[in-house]
Order: structure tokens, then C-alpha cells, then sequence
């Protein structure tokens, strides 16, 4: 198995991208030793965002990961649980480096998702791999 240091930096340089269909959900694939493939992405929550105008929204994330064999791409272990969560200023635009909270405008606070450490994939890379390491030692 590759070292937690090796396996942080594939989760974070691997591009994370959009999957076809009507749902908003964003992931990328990243193969593993012994045939398996882990999954880090991100699914749209909700959304608050005014229907008069565009210019007036947010959406909501969370993170998920999956660890599937590579083969079969039967599902060895997950976590949809939700518990990681961040917020975009945009439903048209992926959240990046450069969005920031300031582009949100003049939405009332009542709009307004709590701001968290978990943002970008950089911020949750190690946990990720301590539950995949986990994962794969009891397999």
C-alpha cells in the first residue's frame, strides 16, 4: 500500500470533475494498490438562491468518499455521512482557489451558510486517508 503522504497528494492534485446527469455532483477517481479505486467528490445539498435574479446565491456541499474494487466496482466501503461541509457563492461556477466569501453579495445573513475549514479537498485529505488506511487494514 502506498505511504499517507503519497496518498494525501493523489487525492489532492487529482482533478475533481463533473459527472453527467441532472444532479449536481463533482468527483474524481483515484486508482489504488490491489485493484481498488478510491472515490472523493462532492454532491450539491442545498440551495438558497433567489428566483428573481442569479446574481443572488449559494449552494451547499458536502464531501463524500468511496473505496470500490477496481475490477467489479463493487462497493467495499463508504462515506456519504454529510458531516463535512462547504458553501459556494455560485451553482454555475465549481468552487476553486479563487472563490471567496465576498462574491456573495448582499444576501441576508438569514442566507448565509456557516464558512468552514473544509472548503477545499487540502482540508480534509488526511482524514479521508486515515478512514481509507483504515478501510483497507481491516479488508
Amino acid at each position: 500500500m502506498m505511504d499517507k503522504d503519497e496518498m494525501i497528494d493523489l487525492i489532492v492534485t487529482t482533478p475533481i470533475e463533473k459527472i453527467e446527469g441532472p444532479d449536481d455532483v463533482w468527483e474524481s477517481h483515484i486508482d489504488l494498490d490491489d485493484d481498488k479505486t478510491l472515490i472523493v467528490g462532492y454532491k450539491g445539498e442545498e440551495n438558497y438562491c433567489e428566483e428573481v435574479t442569479e446574481e443572488e446565491c449559494l449552494v451547499t456541499y458536502s464531501w463524500y468518499w468511496e473505496l470500490r474494487n477496481s475490477e467489479s466496482w463493487e462497493l467495499i466501503q463508504e462515506n456519504h455521512d454529510s458531516d463535512l461541509t462547504f458553501c459556494t457563492p455560485s451553482q454555475k461556477e465549481p468552487w476553486s482557489d479563487e472563490s471567496t466569501f465576498e462574491e456573495v453579495g448582499d444576501l441576508s445573513s438569514s442566507k448565509i451558510c456557516t464558512w468552514s475549514d473544509q472548503n477545499h479537498i487540502e482540508d480534509i485529505a488526511e482524514d479521508i486517508v486515515d478512514e481509507i488506511t483504515e478501510w483497507m487494514d481491516n479488508d
